[in-house]
């Protein structure tokens, strides 16, 4: 299955970077590889940095893509 990281510091940092990304910082998308997250921080650790900034997370073809932007989405097709 997927871990939590033993090192919280870790995390913080690797989730700062993701974040502190001009396409983040825009209201753009960022997207990574599941088995990383898995990895590097734990998917329940992404889910909820998502929740807490309000934006929206998408899981397709073994990625995470993450919406940044808080307002709604519309799935076109």
């Amino acid at each position: 299955m997927y871990k939590t990281p033993t090192r919280p510091h870790d995390a913080r940092f690797w989730l700062d970077q993701m974040f502190g990304a001009r396409s983040a910082q825009t209201g753009g998308v960022i997207r990574r590889k599941i088995a990383w997250v898995d990895r590097e921080i734990g998917r329940d650790r992404l889910l909820q940095e998502v929740q807490n900034r309000g934006f929206h997370l998408l899981e397709a073809g073994g990625q995470f893509i993450i919406v940044c932007a808080p307002g709604p989405i519309r799935m076109l097709c």
